[in-house]
């Protein structure tokens, strides 16, 4: 909206004082000349930004044009910096809302909170992009269009019409019951219910969505994190569990620990080795946890676990063999 882009535009010169208008247009990802429209505009609106010519030049406001916003502390603010630089907002389609947020909440602080705040939240890093293995941690790209068409009928109450393409499956329009959006390391899920029934979807498999008119079929009141929890509890006990035994080397038990579902047996081996029974979702689940470990674990059984990761590294030994 042009409304929220002008005010934008003069956070902007507020508090990085002179831009030139490539610089604005790049800061608001519009063209030069818009920056033009809109500066001629809040001219005529009275406020005060004037042009320097030069080489160095560009737009800036009168000094002292500002609003100040009283009643929040040193920790206040800072936590509202810390907050604006997780990616949360990125899965629901409002990273440029956040970012506009972030200026006007710096630019109203008082002169006292505002560049010591600043200066702490740099000390801060959330969520970095990639972990100390320099693992890139990536986020699931999803079309703005569809989450925001999603996000108003989360907001509005209203049912969702979704185009799902479900794993191994073709893709389908269902109708649900919006509940609530949730993000999980950068990934977006919406718990519904369709025909009454819980649903959870993943936002990144939604390929297109429709906000209907009608209101959805839903408690005025939810609790998110308790239906999450719910909700996480049956997907971990529910499918085609399957019980592995396994020997681990000790340095490498809490990696197996922290893919299995649950740990039922534990006891040392004579020489040193952990044998545990394990559980996990499924026969995929099992074989992709325990090959991650190479030779650090070994499936003592089921025998088809241990014939598929056999088969696997055969594979692999014999396509290395093939390129030398």
């Amino acid at each position: 909206m042009r409304a929220d882009r002008l005010v934008s535009l003069v956070l902007l010169l507020r508090q990085r004082g002179r831009l030139s208008a490539t610089a604005l247009a790049r800061e608001l990802e519009v063209s030069t000349r818009t920056v033009l429209r809109d500066i001629e505009a809040l001219s005529a609106a009275g406020v005060p930004v004037y042009a320097e010519r030069g080489r160095h030049g560009g737009f800036a406001l009168l000094p002292d044009f500002r609003t100040e916003l009283t009643g929040l502390n040193h920790d206040e603010a800072l936590a509202l910096l810390v907050a604006g630089s997780r990616r949360g907002a990125q899965a629901f389609g409002l990273g440029s809302a956040l970012a506009s947020a972030m200026l006007k909440v710096v630019d109203a602080l008082p002169d006292s909170y505002r560049n010591t705040a600043a200066d702490v939240a740099e000390r801060l890093l959330i969520d970095p992009e990639t972990d100390l293995l320099s693992r890139r941690l990536v986020a699931e790209e999803v079309p703005d269009t569809i989450v925001a068409e999603v996000r108003r009928a989360v907001f509005a109450g209203h049912k969702l019409r979704i185009h799902y393409a479900a794993v191994d499956q073709t893709p389908k329009w269902r109708t649900v019951d919006p509940i609530g959006l949730v993000t999980v390391r950068d990934q977006g899920y919406l718990l519904a219910t369709r025909s009454g029934a819980d649903r959870t979807y993943r936002l990144s498999r939604i390929l297109a969505a429709e906000e209907l008119a009608e209101p959805a079929q839903r408690p005025d009141r939810v609790d998110l994190d308790q239906v999450w929890q719910e909700r996480s509890t049956r997907f971990r006990t529910g499918g085609d569990q399957v019980t592995v035994l396994v020997r681990v080397n000790p340095a490498r038990r809490e990696e197996l620990v922290g893919t299995a579902l649950a740990v039922l047996t534990e006891e040392a081996d004579a020489d040193g080795r952990l044998r545990l029974e394990a559980t996990f979702q499924d026969s995929r689940h099992a074989e992709w946890a325990l090959w991650q470990l190479a030779t650090d674990a070994e499936a003592l059984a089921p025998q088809w676990l241990r014939a598929s990761l056999r088969n696997r590294a055969a594979a692999i030994a014999t396509r290395y063999e093939a390129a030398s």
